[in-house]
């Protein structure tokens, strides 16, 4: 059985991680490709405005983990437990089918080109754009991952209940910042959350078997009523005042007490990601740019890991035969 095939594979996955990552990537290769993204976005909103919010929570989940590869996207097999049925991704990531949507129309038009890892980069930011929120240039080039990893998911992403504290030490392993923090977690201005949750900041914060006392006595009887003990965790709720608006409403929200999230309302009890919740609830602008600047930096973590293109973003590419002996 000659090497060659399986030399040859591995030499072209290992090679495609090198190239840097750069604004117009696919300018010659695939053209289209931003816009058909786009497209497939705002086709997205029509049809579910809940949707686009959360395609553009993937950034987050797939970046944070060994880095911009894909790797959430993955299904599991057989031997490889992915990272969607991880502790912060099952029952809460959500619209998986519309990637699969923009990567059946890549293909169409740019057979084997677009990475799955880029589509969520580009997806994230037209999810923003398309709610009222800033657009940028995207930087491309990522590379799809080889496997997933249920386990790193579940040691390295934060809990509903995590505090300022410890996402400001996370966020500092990704050389991310206190403002990048804060900024990023403006990503709730659109969307919902579920009662799952929040039922221990309702009912038993900090095992008082009180409710927090962050929370606003006006908004916890909303959400009292929204999330009754004994009720359906899997309803969900408003992460801000104007959860189809990109906008600052989401830290007005934070700074007024009625945060969704425990995460999210200990940015504002918080001295150290206080002033930055109540600077961006003061100026829409400087919210923009800080998110802008931290979706950029979370978008160029990369591990250096082998990866390929996949021509469907649930699977890895089939592989030749000698590798499939020899891995």
């Amino acid at each position: 059985m000659s090497f060659l095939p399986s030399l040859l594979f591995l030499l072209l996955v290992t090679m495609a991680v090198a190239e840097p990552l750069r604004p117009g990537f696919y300018s010659e290769t695939c053209p289209p490709a931003e816009f058909i993204v786009r497209d497939v976005m705002r086709k997205a909103m029509i049809r579910e405005p809940r949707s686009v919010a959360s395609v553009m929570r993937f950034q987050f989940h797939d970046c944070f983990v060994n880095g911009c590869d894909a790797s959430l996207l993955l299904d599991d097999t057989p031997d490889m437990l992915g990272e969607k049925l991880a502790l912060s991704n099952i029952n809460s990531l959500r619209s998986f089918e519309v990637v699969d949507e923009i990567k059946e129309a890549l293909e169409k038009a740019c057979p084997g080109v677009v990475s799955c890892a880029d589509i969520i980069i580009m997806a994230a930011k037209d999810a923003v754009a398309l709610t009222g929120g800033p657009d940028w240039v995207v930087r491309l080039g990522r590379k799809d991952s080889l496997t997933a990893s249920q386990q790193d998911s579940d040691n390295i992403m934060p809990s509903p209940r995590a505090d300022a504290s410890s996402l400001i030490d996370l966020f500092r392993k990704f050389n991310l910042s206190v403002k990048d923090l804060v900024a990023l977690s403006g990503s709730h201005s659109i969307g919902e959350g579920r009662c799952f949750s929040i039922m221990f900041r309702l009912y038993n914060q900090s095992g008082s078997g009180k409710p927090d006392p962050a929370i606003e006595p006006g908004f916890r009887a909303k959400l009292d009523k929204l999330c009754p003990l004994g009720g359906d965790e899997n309803v969900t709720g408003y992460l801000d005042a104007t959860p189809r608006l990109f906008d600052n409403q989401y830290f007005k929200d934070l700074v007024a007490g009625r945060g969704f999230l425990n995460s999210d309302q200990t940015l504002f009890t918080y001295p150290q990601t206080r002033g930055y919740v109540q600077l961006f609830s003061e100026d829409q602008n400087e919210f923009f740019n800080a998110f802008v600047e931290g979706m950029l930096k979370m978008g160029d973590l990369q591990f250096g890991r082998p990866g390929e293109v996949r021509t469907n973003c649930r699977v890895v590419n089939s592989r030749p035969v000698d590798v499939l002996f020899e891995s």
